[in-house]
């Protein structure tokens, strides 16, 4: 699918997903909302508590950093203890130093106050931001998240993360919305494929992608036409239904 749309990289960060003790499902809400504002998601990758890993991703995938997407978006490791190294990474992949935001960390002691929690300087770690980063805030954690470059770090509590997004997303320039459109059919994927791919072929502009799946009832494929303009989508599912004869 031809598309000018800004594009975007998901790091997801941490040990407890790698090992499967915690089920991610950050990525998945943003794929979710970045579809919806126009952005086109890429890639999306997960690497361990590892600083060095970090930094290689982070570079690799920021494009003010000659990476490949326009946006980055991560999630976890922001948090108050030890194994908390997103920030300090996110500062070394950018060659800049980290310290304590004195906004960040107002925010976060008037929260905190407020609600009678002790401020330690554990829960201060989270007031370190990259110099030169601006804040993502959010309504359900004292703790911000941050932007630099084109890096947007945000937290890997679920909760926290959709907050940040909720906060983040309408402030970033996006694109047109993609629309789409489907059919099932109780045909196995085999057999629909040559006429997918010959309908692919003359709508260069879309694409069209095949899922299959197993019921009691046999096999079967959902087909799937993406694009940008919704009258092109629709005449090309006209044109499939036409081809498979539905």
């Amino acid at each position: 699918m031809q598309s000018d749309n800004p594009t975007a990289a998901i790091l997801v960060i941490g040990d407890e997903i790698l090992s499967g003790r915690t089920r991610e499902g950050n990525a998945h809400h943003l794929a979710e909302r970045l579809t919806d504002a126009g952005i086109d998601l890429r890639e999306v990758r997960i690497v361990a508590d590892d600083h060095d890993q970090i930094v290689a991703a982070i570079r690799a995938l920021d494009g003010s950093l000659g990476g490949t997407c326009d946006y980055l978006f991560t999630s976890g490791g922001i948090g108050p203890t030890h194994d908390d190294i997103t920030a300090d990474a996110v500062a070394a992949a950018h060659g800049v130093g980290i310290e304590i935001n004195e906004e960040a960390k107002a925010l976060m002691v008037e929260r905190w106050t407020r609600l009678g929690v002790e401020v330690t300087g554990n829960r201060l770690r989270m007031a370190r931001i990259p110099l030169g980063a601006s804040l993502i805030l959010n309504e359900v954690s004292a703790a911000p998240g941050f932007s630099i470059g084109h890096t947007h770090v945000m937290a890997g509590v679920p909760q926290v993360f959709t907050a940040m997004v909720d906060w983040l997303l309408p402030r970033l320039p996006a694109g047109r919305r993609v629309t789409s459109a489907s059919v099932e059919v109780l045909r196995p994927e085999s057999a629909v494929a040559d006429d997918l791919g010959a309908l692919a072929a003359e709508w260069p502009d879309l694409s069209m992608g095949s899922y299959p799946f197993h019921r009691p009832e046999g096999f079967g494929t959902n087909l799937v036409i993406r694009g940008l303009d919704a009258e092109r989508v629709a005449a090309a599912m006209d044109a499939l239904r036409e081809r498979l004869s539905l």
